[in-house]
């Protein structure tokens, strides 16, 4: 007889994008839920992986990361944000942008901390909190806008806080931080030892000539900062799962004591492989403008439908109000979707603890403009 456990997440189960997928393939729907791109990558940077492959780099690389790897991306960090962090011992290579985030809320929260998360917000979020045995305290963006509220981010900080968690680009209203707004989390956390764990991972996709607000462009941030971003995101590879953190040397040594403990190291041949890759700074500096391609595409397909656009100022990402089109709640909204009309979304509501709907879903749309036209010629139906 098999022992009977007690679970970890108890409000844990199959989560919306498993559904959603599911269910797009059970109708044959053109899938714009999940948030990974349908196409290929550079066939470049696949020579560049099998070069270092066939070079013989298929051991354990150090725990840390590849040293030229490590160097390649704090040189990106000074050359984008103007600020130098060093590649020996505050830039560690992660199995993509989850496991760093789960690795740095291990690494410093204890049971009984408090830690600000933002909704709507990434699910991976709230179930590493309670895994780290904290508690997560969430505090809403502002409903339509989804801009940061930061009287209630003041109001939320007490003696239990240990961090808070933000995302710009956001995932999944397609929101971007401005100056203004950095500058503002930057003086209320200034009197604080709360941490800040900054999830960036769609940092080279922020459209119309805007510039990513990184926290390591603010020294008061990047001092209490964990910076997470992702290369699966900005190379069209995600299921490579490489990524890394950037953190001040105290922070970081702190982050390596549970990183070497729960994945130690990362694909040796695809680090070296990036490396090489990060010499031509083109791809990731191209990345705005192709995507922003793609989002001016799509959102001109659905002009003419009763679907409200919102607006999408960065990741691959468009939310679109229903309230003109269906009655539905969100969640039934994109089960009908899929089911009657041939295209998936995920609701909004999938991103809160207590599913709050708006009468908003998300497209995501990092596919093939073949794919998008697919999609939108369903979606004129609507």
């Amino acid at each position: 007889m098999t022992p009977t456990l007690i679970t970890r997440l108890p409000h844990v189960g199959t989560t919306i994008f498993t559904v959603m997928s599911a269910l797009a393939a059970q109708h044959k729907a053109v899938n714009l839920g999940q948030g990974f791109p349908d196409f290929a990558c550079d066939p470049a940077l696949v020579d560049q992986v099998t070069q270092a492959m066939q070079s013989g780099h298929n051991q354990y690389p150090p725990m840390p990361g590849v040293a030229v790897f490590r160097d390649a991306i704090a040189s990106k960090i000074a050359a984008l944000y103007g600020h130098s962090y060093r590649a020996a011992d505050e830039i560690t290579v992660t199995a993509g942008a989850t496991q760093a985030i789960i690795t740095a809320i291990l690494a410093i929260v204890h049971p009984g901390d408090e830690v600000i998360v933002l909704e709507p917000c990434y699910d991976s979020y709230v179930p590493n909190i309670e895994l780290a045995g904290g508690t997560a305290v969430r505090v809403a963006l502002t409903p339509g806008t989804f801009r940061p509220d930061f009287d209630k981010i003041a109001a939320a900080i007490t003696p239990q806080t240990r961090a808070i968690l933000i995302n710009s680009p956001h995932n999944p209203s397609a929101t971007v931080w401005t100056r203004q707004d950095m500058l503002r989390l930057q003086e209320i956390l200034a009197p604080t030892n709360v941490l800040l764990i900054s999830d960036e991972v769609y940092e080279h996709m922020v459209f119309d000539g805007v510039a990513h607000q990184s926290a390591a462009r603010f020294p008061g941030l990047a001092e209490r900062a964990f910076i997470v971003s992702s290369f699966g995101k900005t190379y069209h590879v995600t299921g490579w799962k490489v990524g890394y953190v950037a953190a001040r040397g105290a922070l970081m040594a702190e982050f390596r004591k549970v990183h070497q403990f729960n994945v130690f190291t990362v694909n040796t041949p695809m680090q070296y492989g990036l490396a090489a890759y990060m010499a031509d700074p083109a791809p990731y500096l191209n990345l705005p403008a192709f995507y922003q391609r793609k989002r001016d595409l799509f959102r001109a397909g659905l002009a003419g439908s009763r679907l409200r656009l919102l607006p999408s100022e960065g990741s691959y990402f468009q939310c679109l109000d229903i309230s003109a089109v269906s009655d539905l709640g969100e969640a039934d909204f994109c089960q009908w979707l899929t089911a009657e009309v041939g295209v998936a979304a995920i609701p909004l509501s999938a991103f809160y603890g207590d599913g709050f709907d708006q009468r908003v879903v998300r497209f995501c749309f990092a596919k093939q403009d073949a794919t998008l036209h697919a999609a939108l010629q369903r979606l004129k139906a609507l």
